[in-house]
């Protein structure tokens, strides 16, 4: 299931994923199975981040570079 996981994210469209969550759901791993489920609480934010080649990770250093600064 983990590398399962690895693959959906290495694809650009994010269109396995309904796929591997619901395999995971069915495998009944505790912890495997409660984070499945979370993706599924915004399917189309967590699929448009697999498949969109936007990023805010600029954005986001330079916010915690500011909160770090601000203690």
């Amino acid at each position: 299931m983990v590398r399962g996981f690895g693959y959906v994210l290495t694809q650009p469209t994010g269109v396995l994923l309904p796929a591997w969550i619901e395999g995971a759901a069915e495998a009944d791993l505790p912890g495997l199975t409660h984070s499945a489920r979370g993706l599924t609480s915004d399917l189309d934010a967590v699929t448009a981040g697999l498949a969109l080649r936007w990023s805010s990770g600029g954005t986001e250093r330079a916010v915690n570079r500011i909160k770090k600064t601000k203690k």
